[in-house]
């Protein structure tokens, strides 16, 4: 086991940003809805296409990223080991069972974690990105466009996208106090540093 560095500085900004974002569009959303009042309607509305706009950008950013760098290859599935995870996820962290999965550099995910965020990433922040940028320019849609689709069926599906990701940080959430400690999960994406299943490297 050695302590190496996990998550790169870019990695760490983009994670915590992309919360920061996410957050800020989810408490702006409920209001808009009519949820309760903190902001008022219009600065909740001109606050939540701030958030979105600057959450866009990073996204595109990210993806830039992976790209470049080979990390999309974290995200590529697997069935190896899933469902030892899923069962220690299911009972085996309630019995003190360790957890069935090793951690390296180039597997920082368990084969679990590849699905979530693959799902994530291809089903719930597409559909987020595409209703909400048909719901900004609604007034611009074309007729071909506005007569085959409602602006109120573009508002239910983004609003269902916006309670799936909320579920999915939820979950998100939870998993991370299931570690040997309380943040002993959430440390890395901090510091960058993670003990992994691999040998230290000599200087």
């Amino acid at each position: 086991m050695a302590k190496v560095m996990i998550f790169k500085r870019f990695e760490r900004f983009w994670h915590w940003s992309q919360a920061l974002l996410i957050f800020s569009l989810l408490l702006t959303g409920f209001e808009i809805h009519g949820s309760y009042q903190l902001f008022g309607f219009a600065d909740a509305t001109q606050l939540h296409t701030i958030a979105a706009w600057a959450l866009i950008v990073l996204w595109l950013f990210a993806i830039f990223w992976h790209i470049t760098t080979g990390e999309w290859r974290q995200y590529i599935p697997t069935r190896d080991g899933l469902w030892a995870v899923a069962h220690y996820y299911l009972i085996g962290t309630f019995t003190g069972a360790s957890h069935p999965y090793r951690k390296t550099s180039k597997a920082k995910h368990n084969p679990l974690q590849r699905l979530a965020y693959l799902f994530f990433k291809l089903m719930i922040s597409p559909v987020i990105w595409v209703s909400g940028l048909l719901y900004l320019f609604y007034s611009q849609w074309p007729e071909a466009l506005s007569s085959v689709l409602s602006l109120q069926a573009v508002a239910t599906v983004h609003t269902i996208a916006a309670f799936a990701m909320m579920v999915f940080i939820i979950g998100h959430v939870y998993m991370t106090t299931l570690g040997a400690s309380l943040f002993s999960h959430i440390k890395p994406m901090v510091t960058g540093y993670d003990t992994v299943d691999e040998p230290s490297k000599k200087p």
